[in-house]
């Protein structure tokens, strides 16, 4: 029954915007699945569904892969309202965001898993990006100038 259960909120994670468990639980009992709750928490749990930004500013699960367009919608509105700067040294991207947003805007970028970023660290107003080169370095940087309108 579990394996089943949770194919099928995959399928409707998958299919509708579902923004809640209460959401999730309405479609598995109308698909005739008896489940609480906290059976719904811990299936999202095993299932490692996500809650992400979508670009309709809701948040909604996921399963990660479906929602590539929503997640860089998301990551672009949340840098274009957060970055103050982007500046750049050998293979180093540094941004610097408004306080206290460095994270969550480090964090965004990460579930991109944006080609050629070796790691991101954040703090509280500034992430340093490692990349692979020269040449990423250069694109990154125009592409979050271009968010930025610089």
């Amino acid at each position: 029954m579990k394996p089943r259960r949770h194919e099928k909120i995959i399928e409707f994670i998958n299919e509708y915007n579902i923004n809640t468990q209460e959401e999730l639980l309405e479609k598995l009992t109308e698909a005739g699945f008896s489940v609480t709750q906290a059976t719904i928490s811990r299936d999202i749990k095993d299932l490692r569904i996500l809650k992400t930004l979508g670009a309709d500013g809701k948040y909604r699960y996921t399963t990660g892969s479906r929602n590539a367009i929503d997640n860089q919608n998301g990551f672009d509105s949340l840098f274009a309202t957060s970055a103050i700067s982007v500046d750049s040294s050998e293979n180093i991207v540094v941004v610097k965001t408004m306080s206290g947003m460095a994270q969550a805007v480090c964090a965004s970028l990460d579930n991109l898993e944006v080609e050629n970023i070796v790691g991101t660290i954040a703090g509280d107003d500034t992430i340093f990006i490692v990349l692979r080169t020269r040449e990423a370095v250069s694109k990154l940087t125009k592409e979050f100038k271009k968010l930025l309108q610089l």
